[in-house]
C-alpha cells in the first residue's frame, strides 16, 4: 500500500496549491483518481485543494479553482502534495515549511508536483531519498542542493515521499498508484480513458530524444551533441568531440553545417548560453557562479557573447 487509508478505507489526497502552480499537473493527478471511482462503483479516492491562507490561488495560467481550504482550518492530511511550477522560491515560507515537518513527523505521506520539490527541500525533507523534477527545473536545483540526489525519472516513490515531474507524468504517477491499490485491470481501463497507449513506467524519459527534438538520425552527429549537452561546464574541444565520435574533425564540421547549419563551437556556445540564461532566471547563484558553471572563465567574453545571442547583458536578464 503506498497511500494513507481514511477509517473508512477510502483514500483522501490533498492538494496545497502554491501561486503559479501547473494546472496540467494537478489536473492529471485528479482525473485518474475520478475515473478510477467510476468504474470501482463507489468512492475509493477522495481529493482536496489547500492554500496557504484559504482564498483560490491562481495558477500559471491564471485561472484559480475555487473550493480551497486554508491549512490551518483543514485536519492534517494523511496524503499531502506540494504543487508548484514557476518560480518556486518566491513562494516559500516559514509557516508552511513548519506544518510540513509536523506532518512529516505525524507520519503522513509527503509529495511534489513539479517544482514543488523547493519547498520540500527548504523543510528538509528530501535528504536520502531519489526525487524527480521537472527537466527544465533540475539544473538551478541541483546547485541550490547538490547534496540531493535527483534522477530524469517520471516518478519517484521512495517511502513516505513521492516526487512527480509535473505535467502528464502526474497521469502516469497516479495509474500505478491506482495499479498498486486497486490492481492492474482497473488501472488499465482508467488509462484507455485518457486515449493513452499504455501505462508509462516512472523510468521512462521525461524529455522527447534528442534525434526526434532536433529531427537528427545521424548516430555520430548526435553522439557528439549527447556529450557536449552533459559538458557544459568543462566544454570539451572540437578535436576531443571529434576523437569521442569517431570522426574526423573537418568530417563532424560537415555534419554540423549539414544538419545544424552551425559550426560545433558555434552550437556548443549557445547551449552553454541557453543554460547560463536558465540559471539567470531561475536560481539565486551569482553571474560569477552561473558564468563558471556554464564553462566560461572570462567575464568579459561571457558577457560580450550573452549579450551577442540575446541582445541583453546577464545583468539586464536577471
Amino acid at each position: 500500500m503506498i497511500l494513507k487509508p481514511d477509517k473508512d478505507g477510502a483514500f483522501t489526497i490533498s492538494f496545497l496549491l502554491l501561486p503559479e502552480y501547473a494546472m496540467v499537473a494537478l489536473l492529471s493527478a485528479i482525473e485518474p483518481l475520478r475515473v478510477a471511482n467510476r468504474f470501482a462503483g463507489r468512492e475509493i479516492f477522495r481529493w482536496q485543494l489547500l492554500s496557504e491562507d484559504g482564498p483560490p490561488v491562481a495558477a500559471s495560467n491564471l485561472l484559480a479553482l475555487q473550493q480551497t481550504v486554508a491549512i490551518c482550518d483543514a485536519a492534517a492530511p494523511l496524503n499531502i502534495f506540494v504543487c508548484s511550477s514557476f518560480n518556486p522560491k518566491d513562494y516559500i515560507r516559514d509557516d508552511t515549511i513548519a506544518w510540513l515537518k509536523k506532518l512529516n513527523r505525524g507520519g503522513s505521506l509527503i509529495g511534489a508536483m513539479d517544482t514543488g520539490c523547493y519547498l520540500l527541500a527548504a523543510a528538509g525533507l528530501l535528504k536520502k531519498h531519489k526525487i524527480a523534477l521537472h527537466w527544465e527545473a533540475a539544473p538551478s536545483f541541483q546547485e541550490d542542493y547538490p547534496e540531493l540526489e535527483l534522477t530524469n525519472e517520471l516518478f519517484e516513490v521512495d517511502h513516505n515521499l513521492i516526487t512527480c515531474a509535473g505535467g502528464t507524468s502526474a497521469i502516469d504517477l497516479m495509474l500505478y498508484i491506482i495499479q498498486e491499490e486497486l490492481g492492474h485491470s482497473l488501472a488499465i481501463k482508467v488509462c484507455e480513458q485518457f486515449i493513452k497507449s499504455g501505462i508509462r513506467q516512472k523510468s521512462d524519459k521525461q524529455r522527447i530524444d534528442l534525434s526526434a527534438r532536433l529531427k537528427i538520425y545521424h548516430p555520430r552527429l548526435l553522439r557528439v551533441l549527447e556529450k557536449m549537452e552533459a559538458n557544459l561546464e568543462s566544454p570539451l574541444s572540437t578535436k576531443e568531440l571529434a576523437k569521442y565520435a569517431h570522426i574526423s574533425v573537418r568530417q563532424m564540421e560537415r555534419l554540423f553545417r549539414s544538419f545544424l547549419n552551425d559550426s560545433p563551437s558555434g552550437y556548443y556556445m549557445k547551449l552553454r548560453l541557453e543554460r547560463s540564461r536558465q540559471l539567470l532566471k531561475e536560481s539565486s547563484l551569482s553571474i560569477s557562479e552561473i558564468r563558471i558553471i556554464c564553462g566560461f572563465n572570462s567575464a568579459p567574453h561571457f558577457t560580450r557573447s550573452y549579450r551577442k545571442q540575446f541582445a541583453r547583458s546577464p545583468s539586464e536578464d536577471r
